[in-house]
């Protein structure tokens, strides 16, 4: 982990909440830094560090668009081996809904896709500040019911269908779900939140001790929640914070991976603490000595592919059971 924020740290690259939104999503990313890492091969071999292929192979790609009230969205479609039909996870990628795109988080995808022997689903939704808060939330709604009432034309099982998603990601693969508990909408049959986003205070114990972490700190959160909200009152709704959702009752089997070098850390557990509390199967863990993003590292970080393991080893219990009591 600290190999690759190091090698982050070599680009130089200017603060993310120093630039407009426009710039800030052509900054280097983890996945840059992995990326040149294996590109100096003599240099990682020294260090004894073994790479990942870069990137894990799949069986098939596809991209397709997803029509919504809103227009339509982009979303790639990643097959594995086999003959089908498959189990589908419905993926929102990260980036504090400014920035990144379905190429940053692709690592995770592909990596699910094989890990799970299932279709991905990674949805282009749109971001802000030129689309704010609520069209993430619209577009990850309308994708959410658009692939589990087509999921049998990507040779997927409708019947299982999960959402995931990453840091913002993760704040919409929920979000879409208490809007379907809302509006009576088709509910997935479980959730995979990495890091999630859940609470725009952000006063939470591990914002304070991870308030310079990188990559993500707590001034970059800020920066975030101020292009997505119109104002920051938003931030008590639920569908921008589903910490303070009155009512978690409903929501499917959930799955909840932090970190601990995270300021996200915290929201995250008190997120998977509500839903327990509200009869919501939970299965969380948190990974020590590892940093926000580190999940799409699996093959650079260990601890990503134990958490990758663990997630998938959740849905899959969900995918090949009607039985979830030892989720």
């Amino acid at each position: 982990m600290q190999a690759i924020l190091d090698q982050l740290s070599r680009f130089n690259a200017p603060s993310l909440e120093k630039l407009s939104a426009e710039n800030a999503r052509n900054n280097p990313t983890l996945k840059n830094a992995v990326e040149e890492m294996a590109a100096e091969s003599a240099v990682i071999r020294s260090k004894n560090l073994v790479m990942p292929s870069m990137p894990e192979p799949v069986a098939r790609i596809e991209h397709i668009l997803i029509p919504t009230d809103y227009g339509e969205v982009l979303a790639s479609v990643f097959t594995p081996e086999g003959d089908g039909p498959f189990p589908v996870i419905i993926y929102f990628h990260g980036g504090g809904w400014v920035i990144a795109n379905l190429d940053v988080y692709e690592p995770s995808c592909r990596r699910l896709c094989n890990a799970a022997d299932s279709i991905v689903v990674s949805v282009a939704y749109r971001q802000a500040p030129e689309h704010k808060f609520p069209a993430a939330v619209d577009d990850a709604y309308a994708a959410l019911q658009w692939v589990l009432e087509n999921a049998s034309s990507l040779n997927g099982d409708p019947l299982r269908v999960a959402v995931a998603g990453e840091s913002a990601g993760g704040n919409l693969a929920t979000v879409s779900c208490l809007r379907a508990k809302d509006e009576g909408g088709l509910m997935p049959v479980a959730q995979l939140l990495v890091y999630p986003v859940t609470d725009s205070q952000m006063n939470s114990p591990s914002y304070t001790e991870q308030a310079n972490a990188k990559p993500l700190n707590a001034a970059m959160m800020q920066w975030f929640w101020g292009h997505y909200l119109n104002h920051m009152s938003e931030g008590e709704h639920a569908y921008a914070s589903p910490l303070r959702a009155p009512d978690l009752t409903g929501l499917p089997p959930t799955t909840v991976v932090t970190a601990e070098l995270d300021p996200l850390r915290d929201e995250g557990e008190a997120y998977a603490q509500r839903l327990a509390d509200a009869g919501v199967q939970v299965s969380t863990r948190r990974y020590e000595g590892v940093t926000h993003e580190f999940f799409g590292l699996a093959g650079a970080v260990g601890k990503a592919k134990d958490a990758v393991d663990f997630a998938v080893g959740n849905l899959r219990k969900i995918f090949n059971t009607d039985d979830n009591s030892n989720f």
